[in-house]
């Protein structure tokens, strides 16, 4: 069955202003002498015209983003806090027009780019609230109890190198970057070229909302030109996109012996065991695996379906994905947008074809539709999907999902676990607790319930992030905005030295520390 089209708006509507299009262009970082034109994806039609940074540019922004950084870090939380507790309502005024940038430079559906709204809204209030506890002193138990007092502190980086990928640029940007600030850095980031405009538009607005100008600086432009100097002037390196990026990276900063956190590909399983009410794990799987034409990293690529309830689940998943609207129009219409690039169209058009070539049955969609736009393909299901084909285990980041059928749980948690890759997982069933027990053996750095990824990923206060391949360190949580300090531990001794007091001998001190330990036990401290 192929999917429906939402009748498109003018193309005119797929144009920002020209005055928008300047002001962001004069937040890049760039001597101007080069410029890159971007196109938006819905169309193919030119974007925006913006400045290209050099290497010496970035390493300019690193010398402003570090004169800056000085002042900042003297600020207290509290006050580092303020531009980003002044963000969320800045963002609900200007809603509509942020959502147009993301979908612009990103051919995404309208409901999809709000998921990125509300991920940087309500992550930046996360941290803008906590920032101060996160931050603050602690008192840690010392050697000799009420003899040596500890103090843990946190100290910022200081130049923050951070990379964001194409697919969710306003969200992978900003939500990551405004933890990164409050604890006292500041940050060079590149974001890609294609779908830089969303972090210069946040940019601009926190500017105004009163973050330091030179606090947060983006540069744009090739890996080959920006990406050494951009790494070689980091104090941490925060990176999101493929496997391959990341592990070039690490092998970058490794010299240096500086810190990094990457989140990395996936290949998400979903679960659905044989007690689920199939009609709303078909729609909810129909989101799990359909967001941002599947350009999502962790969105689901494989399906497995407990025998008992795969001849109803699939061909209901199957029916509901052939009706799925494509548009791109600049409203909620559209179950589904465009992909971003020519590169990803490809890399999605050729797992599909082999994998048909070699046997597997296309249960919905399997073709692009540039009836729709130049870059669009349709919602597709398949199923017979063996080891041999390229779609089985490699990421293909489109929307393309593989149906298998499982006899029990064992199994299902050895092929769910049968991948390099450990980013999300998803488990559907109306047993919670067997969820939960099921979930807790797989090999997922989250696992949602009855949810495709929203549930554990937009969960502020819980880490989220990769286990295998798929990453190293987290996002969120406590960790989120931690990752970017330097802990510093201060004891001081009072009263007794760590030595024999007096004319006490070495045997009698190492007598009385050994009855020491045997009462600390017995009285439980530590």
């Amino acid at each position: 069955m192929a999917s429906s089209t939402v009748p498109a708006k003018g193309v005119t509507e797929h144009r920002l202003p020209q005055n928008v299009v300047e002001r962001l262009a004069s937040r890049v970082a760039s001597g101007g002498a080069e410029t890159v034109t971007i196109p938006t994806p819905f169309t193919g039609e030119p974007l925006a015209t913006l400045p290209v940074s050099s290497a010496d540019d970035v390493v300019a922004a690193y010398a402003r983003a570090r004169e800056a950084q000085r002042s900042w870090a003297a600020l207290s939380p509290a006050e580092r806090a303020k531009p980003f507790l002044r963000l969320p309502d800045a963002l609900v005024a200007r809603r509509d027009e942020i959502l147009d940038v993301i979908q612009l430079e990103t051919g995404k559906a309208r409901r999809h780019a709000l998921e990125e709204f509300l991920d940087v809204a309500l992550c930046s209030l996360y941290y803008a609230r906590r920032v101060g506890k996160l931050m603050r002193p602690r008192r840690r138990q010392g050697m000799m109890p009420g003899l040596t007092r500890v103090r843990e502190l946190r100290h910022p980086k200081g130049v923050v190198g951070l990379i964001s990928p194409w697919n969710y640029p306003f969200a992978l940007g900003a939500s990551d970057i405004a933890p990164a600030l409050m604890a006292g850095n500041a940050v060079v980031h590149k974001p890609d070229t294609q779908t830089c405009l969303s972090s210069l538009w946040v940019l601009d607005l926190l500017v105004d909302l009163g973050l330091p100008r030179d606090l947060w600086q983006i540069v744009l432009g090739e890996p080959s030109v920006v990406g050494d100097p951009l790494i070689d002037n980091a104090d941490y390196v925060s990176f999101t996109g493929s496997t391959r990026g990341g592990k070039a990276i690490a092998a970058k900063v490794a010299p240096r012996l500086i810190n990094y956190s990457l989140e990395l590909g996936g290949k998400n399983p979903m679960i659905v065991l044989p007690d689920a009410d199939v009609e709303r794990s078909a729609k909810g799987a129909l989101r799990a695996c359909f967001t941002n034409a599947g350009q999502l990293c962790i969105s689901i690529e494989r399906m497995y379906v407990h025998e008992d309830i795969y001849d109803r689940f699939v061909p209901r998943f199957a029916e509901l994905a052939g009706k799925m609207q494509l548009g791109t129009g600049l409203d909620f219409t559209a179950d589904m947008g465009s992909l971003t690039s020519r590169r990803q169209l490809d890399a999605v058009t050729a797992h599909v074809e082999q994998a048909v070539k070699e046997g597997a049955t296309v249960l919905a969609g399997g073709k692009a539709r540039p009836d729709v736009g130049p870059l669009f393909y349709e919602p597709t299901v398949l199923a017979d999907v063996s080891g041999s084909m390229d779609l089985c285990a490699n990421e293909t980041f489109g929307p393309v999902v593989a149906v298998y059928k499982f006899r029990d749980e064992d199994e299902v948690v050895a092929l769910a676990n049968d991948t390099e890759y450990g980013l999300n997982a998803s488990v559907w069933t109306t047993n919670v607790a067997r969820g939960r027990r099921l979930a807790a053996r797989l090999q997922a750095g989250t696992v949602n319930i009855n949810d495709g990824y929203g549930a554990a990923y937009a969960s502020y206060d819980a880490p989220m992030g990769g286990f295998k391949q798929s990453g190293v360190g987290r996002r969120h949580g406590a960790e989120g905005l931690l990752k970017f300090t330097e802990v510093q531990t201060v004891a001081s001794q009072h009263f007794m030295d760590l030595e024999p007091p007096g004319s006490m001998s070495y045997d009698s001190f190492a007598a009385f520390m050994a009855r020491g330990i045997r009462i600390m036990k017995k009285l439980h401290i530590k």
